[in-house]
């Protein structure tokens, strides 16, 4: 088949770094550019310098692309509020797909920006939308994590209220230095941060009250994330009252996440170290009395971001969705 010709604005971050090791391995896919204004004309491996060896890729801040469409696909790897001036300040062909791993168009209200509309890309949830699609929201990584601990209940009517807390890596808070983000400061220690009131609650609200109505009782989902002592990966449980028995709730589960080949429901206790550079999302279920817990692990910087970006391509184009994703976890 035809390479899928790629182009990535903001390269020169977390999730940019991801994306453009997932990419120059991946078949079916050539860089065509990489645009960073401060690291113009700087090879890519003088900034991600695992991909020393790798790759001949240079960054640019030459537009060009963008106009004559010499592209199919463009990710955006910007910041929060970016992809939006972006696309107000840039002239792009309509021809060209874009997938915007930023929180720019992931709530309905906000789909829409001048002539394109995008589809929240979260495959267990979306898929046929999105295998249809011309441009995608790319969820958040939390709200990833949550949602796919909790969509099979909500697709059953099972959710009331929701208590959830959940612990991420340093590499979350993005490549921005701050006093959180130091190793002096992350190591041996964790703190709550943005108690009830994380960016991503909203996007998680959409998609469990698309499979169930009405909404989740008068609570809703109380949330509190943690910053934790590593560098990558996020652990969530979530808390709900349920009757359902376990082996009922088994087979929920495995029923609802049957032909998504990266959300796996585990019969064991489940581990950082089984998702950490995985496009995996792991999920244990765990009951006591009228209480379920639901655990879910997945790696921020692939399921939580660049990966689901490319599984998400891989659909939008026709290809199988593991394409270029079967990647092992770094166990020891």
């Amino acid at each position: 088949m035809k390479k899928i010709n790629v182009g990535i604005i903001g390269g020169a971050g977390y999730t940019g770094g991801e994306l453009i090791r997932l990419l120059i391995n991946h078949p079916n896919t050539d860089i065509r550019f990489i645009h960073s204004k401060s690291n113009a004309g700087n090879p890519v491996s003088k900034v991600h310098q695992d991909l020393i060896g790798e790759t001949e890729l240079k960054f640019t801040d030459d537009n060009t692309p963008l106009r004559d469409g010499s592209i199919d696909v463009l990710f955006l790897c910007l910041g929060h509020g970016d992809s939006k001036k972006f696309l107000s300040e840039n002239e792009i062909a309509d021809i060209i797909k874009i997938i915007d791993l930023a929180n720019d168009f992931r709530l309905a209200q906000s789909s829409k920006f001048k002539s394109r509309s995008f589809v929240y890309g979260l495959p267990e949830l979306n898929k046929e939308q999105i295998k249809s699609a011309h441009n995608v929201a790319n969820p958040g990584c939390f709200a990833s994590a949550i949602q796919l601990g909790l969509l099979p209940l909500a697709k059953a009517g099972l959710l009331d209220e929701i208590y959830t807390t959940g612990i991420t890596g340093s590499t979350g808070a993005g490549q921005s230095l701050a006093a959180t983000s130091h190793f002096s400061w992350r190591a041996n220690n964790i703190q709550a941060y943005k108690t009830l009131t994380h960016q991503h609650l909203g996007e998680i609200m959409q998609s469990l009250t698309q499979l169930q109505k009405p909404p989740l009782g008068d609570g809703g989902i109380s949330f509190v994330p943690w910053r934790g002592d590593f560098t990558r990966g996020i652990f969530i449980s979530s808390t709900v009252h349920c009757e359902a028995s376990p082996e009922e709730l088994k087979n929920l589960y495995k029923d609802f996440y049957k032909g998504n080949p990266f959300t796996i429901v585990s019969d064991e206790p489940i581990f950082l170290k089984q998702i950490v550079n995985t496009n995996k999302c792991v999920i244990q279920l765990e009951k006591v009395g009228s209480k379920l817990v639901v655990h879910s692990a997945l790696d921020n910087l692939l399921k939580g971001a660049s990966g689901q970006a490319v599984q998400n391509m891989n659909l939008m184009f026709g290809l199988n969705e593991t394409t270029g994703l079967k990647l092992k976890g770094s166990m020891f």
